[in-house]
């Protein structure tokens, strides 16, 4: 089972995760992107439950962007599977700062509130060290977003790919699923 989990202010409807749903379809590969909470413990809750259901039964691999890379690091690191992460947040608890409003969402563009709670939140879920073997970062150095190096810093211990260029949705990102999978399955 592949659980995709999306970034902030994004849904299980994104680009990423429509492009990962395809591949997985045609290949007869369980895959999951659920639209998760803008409150952060209540988006970890969801995923726990998630794996926590599936895994008795299955192997459960994770995928992430952005702000989902850092959920998914974390649940990496408490679960020990496999993750890949596409342009991760590092340090959303800072990055997200300049969030503090009421901000939209990518699939309606209704507004949610973003605040200092939330950020507190994020806190509890960085981890160090990372289980660097159990994971694949993906970063595009013309991340707009995310300064790419810190993710390839903290995560130098697994398998990373720098592809210079790009931006922070990941340009390109339908010719990676092939390297996904592999490294995952």
């Amino acid at each position: 089972m592949i659980i995709y989990i999306h970034g902030f202010g994004s849904h299980g409807m994104g680009a990423k995760a429509n492009i990962l749903r395809r591949y997985c379809q045609e290949r007869n590969i369980r895959f999951i992107a659920p639209s998760l909470s803008t409150i952060p413990d209540l988006a970890i809750t969801t995923l726990e439950e998630l794996i926590e259901a599936f895994r008795p039964t299955e192997n459960v691999y994770l995928v992430g962007s952005s702000l989902g890379g850092y959920y998914a690091l974390y649940l990496s690191h408490k679960y020990h599977i496999p993750c890949v992460l596409i342009n991760p947040a590092i340090h959303p608890y800072r990055t997200l700062e300049k969030a503090l409003e009421y901000v939209p969402s990518f699939y309606d563009q209704s507004v949610y509130e973003w605040n200092g709670s939330h950020l507190d939140m994020l806190r509890k879920y960085d981890v160090n060290p990372p289980c660097g073997e159990k994971t694949l970062l993906l970063v595009q150095t013309g991340d707009e977003v995310l300064d790419y190096t810190e993710a390839v810093e903290k995560l130098s211990d697994g398998k990373v790919v720098i592809e210079e260029g790009g931006n922070h949705g990941f340009e390109g990102f339908e010719n990676y699923c092939e390297s996904i999978m592999e490294f995952l399955v």
